[in-house]
């Protein structure tokens, strides 16, 4: 069992930045698939961005040039550096682990994106 925690969200302007960190409870090998996931109000839970573990990045086009995944495995933790944020980025952004057979999904952090 892996627990994940998602941190950084809170509420920013349009066009601000926010960088979102998810931290494991255990060791993240290099087999870990990362990725990021967004469900807002009233909506389906939507793919963001995945990071595998060779390093390759894929983004959604929603986010694309707006948005950077990266991760450290010495520290257990994937990032999102969100930018030029907009009104339609206010979710609830969950953190995703794949290993092998097994996935695991952090509790989200609330982005809110408004003036």
């Amino acid at each position: 069992q892996v627990q994940l925690v998602e941190s950084g969200g809170g509420l920013v302007q349009p066009g601000g930045s926010l960088r979102l960190s998810c931290t494991a409870s255990r060791s993240i090998f290099s087999i870990d698939t990362m990725a990021w996931y967004r469900q807002a109000p009233g909506q389906q839970r939507e793919w963001v961005a995945t990071i595998t573990n060779g390093g390759s990045t894929n983004y959604a086009d929603s986010v694309k040039g707006r948005s950077t995944i990266s991760r450290d495995n010495a520290k257990a933790t994937v990032y999102l550096q969100m930018n030029r944020l907009k009104p339609e980025d206010t979710a609830v952004y969950y953190c995703r682990l794949t290993r092998g057979p097994f996935t695991f999904w952090g509790q989200g952090t609330q982005v809110t994106v408004s003036s």
